[in-house]
């Protein structure tokens, strides 16, 4: 009983060490100390949750289990967070959020197992007693639902994320209507489970579910993937909490609540700054290529050196610099940021850009610049800074495409159109870094690179960074 409570109140104090890790992961300046809060919050819960194990009598094998598969975990974390890029963070993410699906699934069938499979075993006859058996049929089922969703569509993000399969969405005939047909089934299913259960029932919802996660990815385009991340880091929350209704883990429905509800929070916000539903989003179609897309005619490209970029550079009173995916692949943001020094110490005004949806994760450039020691009062979100770019000399686009796409806002057969982007041609000149002319993420061919204001730096960026820096 005295192990009982002392975990009960170590949780409590998890749940604490949880909701101030998300407060300091609210701003740049605290993130670390957030970070901490959450590393020593999961290791007070692991440890409460060894000792509750303890308090129930598991001991021998069933503590040797326990033993090595946190070992495994630890071995298998360190390993992977230690070898990833942080161009690899993305799919890294969305490959965490489906362990946490399969954990559900595998929860909630351990559930079944052990009470709806045995209607006359000691667990069922004291949720009998407490009339909460039907509870538990739908805690069962509606975990299962939600965990074989967020497994399956977290691997689909996983393998777009890391280039295996095709960002373009998929596109089967009645896309919508399928989604929609799932779910009343799902509910159908969930009401005819808790008035009878059986096995059948139970394997065909998993089945509907995997297939559900599997399409509401792949129909989402490369564009929304961001937003893809975020909304599976909400469902692997709620996810979580299933479990913890199955579990009676007043941590874990917590700990899954604060996640699922900060990540839809997270969707919508980045639903609001692309200027789309949040619906619209889990339907998909965004980031299909427009009929006359790669073949429109637009021009000719300018290109230019890095001297020449050096010295427009050096001539400059203000820059702007707007960073994208491109810049996360070269590793430019060290490079990136030496040129920002220099440049600052010329007497230049230098600001970044920084687009709610670029790279292919929340927050991905700005923990790019974070790691490079670029002063956090010299970034700017798109809405603090669309309107100075038709004052500034020079805009430096490195390795962005779709975030800086006038297409957004002046062509509305475009799938990019109503989507806000950084204005970056309003301004004098604009230098885009880029490898080659290819499309982006979205699959949308960019008409800024046509511009007459709009001169092509072809290359790696790292080192044409470089190759600037050395010129000035």
């Amino acid at each position: 009983m005295t192990a009982t409570l002392a975990a009960q109140a170590a949780y409590l104090v998890a749940a604490l060490l949880f909701i101030l890790a998300l407060a300091g992961l609210s701003k740049h300046e605290s993130a670390r100390l957030g970070n901490a809060f959450g590393i020593l919050g999961m290791g007070v819960a692991l440890v409460a949750t060894v000792v509750l194990a303890a308090d129930g009598d598991i001991t021998g094998a069933g503590a040797a289990l326990m033993g090595l598969a946190m070992l495994v975990g630890a071995l298998v974390g360190l390993w992977r967070a230690r070898g990833v890029e942080m161009t690899g963070m993305p799919e890294l993410i969305a490959l965490l959020h489906s362990f946490v699906g399969l954990a559900a699934v595998l929860v909630s069938w351990n559930g079944y197992l052990t009470v709806e499979h045995r209607p006359g075993g000691a667990e069922a006859a004291d949720l009998d007693a407490l009339g909460t058996l039907g509870i538990h049929h739908a805690e069962v089922f509606i975990g299962v639902f939600i965990g074989a969703v967020t497994f399956t569509g977290s691997i689909v993000a996983n393998l777009k994320l890391s280039a295996r399969i095709a960002s373009r969405p998929l596109m089967l005939p009645g896309k919508n209507a399928l989604n929609l047909g799932a779910l009343g089934l799902f509910v159908a299913l969930t009401v005819w489970f808790v008035a009878a259960p059986a096995l059948w029932l139970l394997i065909a919802v998993t089945v509907l579910a995997l297939a559900l996660g599997w399409h509401l990815v792949a129909s989402i385009g490369g564009g929304d993937m961001p937003v893809v991340v975020s909304m599976l880091n909400s469902y692997s929350g709620w996810a979580a909490a299933a479990s913890g209704f199955l579990l009676g883990n007043d941590l874990l429905i917590v700990t899954g609540a604060l996640v699922g509800s900060s990540g839809a929070y997270l969707s919508y916000l980045m639903c609001q700054a692309m200027n789309r539903s949040f619906l619209s989003v889990i339907a998909g179609g965004f980031g299909i290529e427009a009929p006359s897309g790669p073949d429109v005619e637009y021009g000719e490209h300018q290109e230019i050196t890095a001297e020449g970029v050096a010295e427009l550079l050096e001539a400059a009173r203000s820059v702007i610099i707007t960073p994208g995916y491109g810049m996360a692949v070269a590793q430019a943001q060290y490079p990136v940021a030496e040129l920002t020094e220099k440049l600052r110490a010329k007497g230049i005004e230098v600001r970044f850009g920084i687009h709610p949806v670029a790279g292919r994760l929340p927050g991905h450039m700005n923990v790019l610049l974070a790691e490079a020691k670029v002063p956090y009062d010299i970034v700017f979100a798109m809405d603090e800074i669309n309107e100075d770019f038709a004052d500034t000399d020079v805009v430096l686009v490195i390795g962005a495409n779709d975030t800086v796409n006038p297409a957004g806002t002046e062509d509305p057969s475009s799938p990019l159109a109503g989507m806000p982007v950084l204005t970056v041609w309003e301004a004098d000149k604009v230098i885009v870094f880029k490898r080659s002319m290819a499309s982006g993420y979205a699959g949308v061919q960019n008409p800024l690179f046509f511009r007459e204001n709009t001169a092509m730096l072809f290359g790696d960026a790292k080192q044409r960074v470089e190759d600037i820096v050395t010129e000035l």
